[in-house]
């Protein structure tokens, strides 16, 4: 049996790395007029890397096969 922990983990990591990318995107390309409030202070390359480590945490935990102790 799959644990429901181990799916989610693997969406954390899935979106994660897409906003990390997207974030990392838009901090090397930035626009012309940005009209966000705090910029600067890249808040889609914090978030997309803190999803995509909680992520690879709960997919190593909960993956399948793995004993339970």
């Amino acid at each position: 049996m799959v644990s429901i922990w181990f799916f989610i983990g693997i969406s954390l990591l899935v979106n994660g790395m897409l906003i990390l990318g997207a974030g990392l995107y838009e901090w090397q390309n930035p626009p012309a007029h940005p009209e966000i409030v705090l910029f600067k202070l890249h808040a889609g390359v914090w978030w997309g890397a803190l999803m995509t480590v909680i992520g690879a945490v709960y997919c190593y935990y909960f993956k399948p096969g793995q004993k339970k102790t």
